[in-house]
């Protein structure tokens, strides 16, 4: 693999001119040309150099006279279920391209408003769904990537590119990240606006980062989320900005019990260690009723992605794969009744959540970011549930590298925070990376 490409300093280059967009584009299509055909991160794109040297001359020429934007000349891959002009949109899937087509997603218009590169669509499970893609894990290409940001996620980690941008309805985001190594964010819900994405559940769906490392995410975040405040970082309600480390809290019981023995001894370590550095980790009550929630989410999901699919399942229904189709099949089984009751649960249970975090005064929730490192084969992305109860309240997470299992493969932290205090997040994000930095299991992964 390629070495991994931490996005601050190459976006500070490029600013700089100490790099050009021209060589940058050149230099990620040697990359690609070299490492692309084992991972498989990107969709095969047929004159990919001639279009990224044409996009990078245009992006040199229009601001040429002008302060260089945040991302100037920085390659990114999209996720392939995200609009973009000049590409078409597969998802994964072998339907028509021509009936997947639509107006550049809103998330592109900022890259490119912010000097980016599209490096190319990376690849997805059908329909941001279940079916895999081709993408190999690039610790081991034995073993899943994840999914469904299965291509975004091994993009960054094989040294493809800086930054990636994926996609989340369950676990999509965090637990590729995690099991490929690298740092996954996913905002609060709609503070990336998701115009031009194809749907899997519109009321779940969020646009995320892939990046080496916080700082990374934290560029990325400042052009891509509304309303980002820079100077946001490290204060929590009720608590002066720089008044201590914020209070871990740890939700014990059956929602931990998922995580499987690799994962959990993991996450005692990672926790001994971040108490050792003077964080408060605290454990907390709140997900006994986690097969409630559960269900509640799947009864969402699976009601809002038949829906999405209405008029494409009829017409196209022998052309989708076996487990997209079983899942549309089974949303077409939930009623407006179940439904409506569903989304009255997901919203007590984000009230829930919210009381709970200010009478136990807890800034971040910490958990694995995975049930364990990427399971063995490429039939499955793996298990998203321990993203899914922090995904149905729509809260902000992040997973950063630490550690590694037996054999080689990474581990993942998930640090999660309250709604809409995303810059908070990343802020404490970035004092725990640094934590573990330091720990005998990252100094292992690194």
């Amino acid at each position: 693999m390629e070495p991994p490409i931490p996005l601050v300093p190459v976006a500070a280059a490029l600013r700089a001119g100490d790099s050009a967009p021209a060589a940058e584009a050149e230099r990620l299509c040697d990359r690609i040309d070299r490492t692309d055909p084992v991972v498989r991160a990107f969709t095969p794109e047929p004159g990919r150099r001639r279009r990224l040297a044409a996009e990078a001359h245009a992006v040199e020429a229009r601001h040429r006279s002008r302060e260089r934007p945040p991302l100037y000349g920085v390659p990114v891959g999209v996720k392939d279920v995200i609009q973009v002009d000049g590409l078409a949109t597969h998802a994964g899937s072998v339907l028509p391209p021509g009936v997947l087509a639509g107006p550049q997603a809103e998330v592109v218009d900022r890259l490119r408003a912010a000097g980016a590169l599209v490096a190319g669509k990376t690849v997805t499970a059908e329909f941001a769904i279940d079916a895999p893609g081709p993408t190999r894990n690039p610790h081991d290409p034995g073993h899943t990537p994840g999914g469904s940001s299965s291509g975004s996620a091994a993009a960054v980690a094989a040294g493809l590119v800086p930054l990636a941008i994926g996609t989340q309805t369950i676990g999509s985001v965090i637990r590729p990240a995690a099991y490929c190594g690298v740092v996954g964010f996913r905002p609060t819900y709609g503070r990336i606006p998701t115009d031009g994405v194809l749907a899997n559940a519109p009321t779940l769906d969020t646009i995320g980062t892939f990046t080496t490392d916080v700082a990374g995410a934290a560029l990325a975040a400042a052009v891509l989320c509304e309303g980002w405040s820079a100077g946001a970082e490290g204060a929590s309600p009720g608590r002066a900005e720089g008044a201590g480390p914020p209070v871990l809290g740890v939700p014990v019981g059956p929602y931990l019990d998922r995580a499987g023995p690799l994962a959990r001894a993991a996450f005692a370590g990672q926790l001994d260690a971040l108490r050792e550095l003077g964080l408060v980790v605290r454990e907390v009550a709140l997900l006994s009723d986690f097969d409630d929630l559960v269900r509640t989410f799947r009864t969402v999901n699976g009601y809002e992605l038949a829906r999405v699919h209405a008029e494409l399942f009829p017409r196209f229904s022998a052309l989708y794969r076996p487990e997209t189709a079983a899942a549309i099949r089974r949303g077409h089984e939930i009623d407006g009744v179940a439904y409506a009751a569903a989304l009255q649960a997901r919203s007590s249970w984000r009230r829930r959540i919210a009381d709970t975090m200010a009478a136990r005064a807890v800034d971040l929730w910490v958990a694995p970011a995975a049930t364990g490192p990427a399971p063995l084969g490429l039939d499955s992305t793996g298990d998203a549930v321990m993203s899914l109860p922090w995904s149905h309240a729509g809260l902000p997470a992040i997973t950063l590298p630490a550690g590694q299992a037996p054999g080689g493969l990474p581990l993942g932290l998930q640090l999660v925070g309250a709604e809409s205090a995303d810059e908070r997040l990343l802020g404490w994000a970035s004092r725990v990376e640094t934590a573990l930095r330091g720990t005998p299991a990252q100094r292992g992964h690194r």
